[in-house]
C-alpha cells in the first residue's frame, strides 16, 4: 500500500539501429566486391590473412566469405565442430570463387590458432612471417619454433602477391571477456607489427547469434542489440582495435542453404576488408 514504487527495467536494446545496413542491398553489394579493380598494377590479387584464438570461427568465416559468393554453402577451408586445439595446421591460401567459377580478386590464408601455451597454436613469429611473405604454402607450422631464413618452408624474396595486404582478427562473442591474456597478448603483438608495417586491420566477431536471443531471433536486430554493441566494446577495450573495424558477422554452420541477412553481413564485413587493402596497396 505505501511501497516505494518500483523503478521501471532500463530496456535491453535499442530503439533504433545504431548503424545502418541495407537488408535489400545484397546483391549490389556482392557486384562491387566481384568487380572491383586493384589500386596497383603489379598485384594481381588482395591477400588477406585471418588469425585468433582456437575456436573463434576464422575457417568458418573463409568458408561464409565463399559461400556468398558461390550461392550454396561450402566448407573448402577445414574446421572442427569444436576444438581445443587448432584445426589448422598449415598455411593455406583460398581463393574465393563466384557461382560463374571465376575466380575473384582477393586471397585468404587461414592460419593455426592462437592458443595460450607455448607447445600448442601458433608462433606470433609465425604470424607476422605471414605478413611478410615469408610463408610458403602448404608449411606445417610448430608452435615452439617459428619458421626461419633458410627453413624449406620459408621464402627469402616474397613479391608483393606473396604479402599481406589486410590482417583479420576473428574473435567469438562468446569469450571476448574470458581470453586468456596470453591470446590478447599474441593479438595485439601482431597488431602492433601490422602497424609498424601499415598494414591495415579489421576484427571480425563472430557467434553473434549465439551470445544474444534477441539476434538469434532476428538477424536483423544485430545493430539494435545492445548486448552485441557491450561486445564490440569489449574488443575495442581488449584488443585496441575501433569501432569502425569491427564487424558483427554469423558464420554459415547448420545452414544447408544460405541467406540474404547472413549473406549481407559477411558483404559488409569483406567491403571493409577490401577497401581498407586496396586502399593499402594504392601506396606501395
Amino acid at each position: 500500500m505505501g511501497g516505494k514504487k518500483s523503478t521501471p527495467t532500463p530496456p535491453e536494446d535499442f530503439d533504433k539501429p545504431w548503424r545502418n545496413v541495407d537488408w535489400n542491398g545484397r546483391d549490389r553489394l556482392e557486384a562491387d566486391l566481384r568487380d572491383f579493380t586493384i589500386h596497383h598494377a603489379e598485384i594481381t590479387h588482395l591477400r588477406i590473412l585471418v588469425h585468433g584464438a582456437v575456436d573463434a570461427g576464422k575457417s568458418s568465416f573463409i568458408n561464409s566469405a565463399n559461400s556468398v559468393f558461390q550461392h550454396r554453402v561450402t566448407d573448402r577451408a577445414g574446421e572442427a565442430a569444436s576444438a581445443s586445439k587448432s584445426y589448422t595446421k598449415q598455411y593455406k591460401s583460398y581463393r574465393i570463387w563466384d557461382k560463374n567459377d571465376s575466380t575473384l580478386p582477393f586471397i585468404f590464408n587461414d592460419i593455426m590458432g592462437l592458443q595460450d601455451t607455448r607447445t600448442s597454436g601458433i608462433h606470433t613469429g609465425d604470424i607476422i612471417n605471414a605478413m611478410l611473405g615469408h610463408v610458403r604454402e602448404n608449411h606445417t607450422f610448430n608452435p615452439e619454433c617459428p619458421l626461419r631464413d633458410g627453413d624449406p618452408g620459408y621464402i627469402n624474396a616474397p613479391t608483393l602477391n606473396d604479402k599481406v595486404h589486410c590482417l583479420v582478427s576473428v574473435v567469438s562473442a562468446q569469450t571476448v571477456p574470458v581470453m586468456y591474456d596470453s591470446v590478447i597478448k599474441s593479438i595485439k603483438d601482431v597488431r602492433e607489427k601490422a602497424r609498424d608495417l601499415g598494414i591495415p586491420q579489421v576484427l571480425i566477431l563472430t557467434h553473434i547469434d549465439e551470445c544474444c536471443p534477441l539476434v538469434k531471433e532476428n538477424l536483423r536486430k544485430v545493430y539494435f542489440s545492445k548486448k552485441i554493441k557491450e561486445k564490440m566494446y569489449e574488443c575495442r577495450d581488449r584488443v585496441g582495435i575501433p569501432m569502425n573495424c569491427i564487424f558483427p558477422v554469423k558464420n554459415y554452420h547448420e545452414e544447408s542453404d544460405t541467406n540474404n541477412d547472413t549473406d549481407v553481413l559477411v558483404l559488409l564485413a569483406l567491403r571493409k576488408i577490401l577497401n581498407s587493402a586496396n586502399d593499402y596497396v594504392r601506396d606501395l
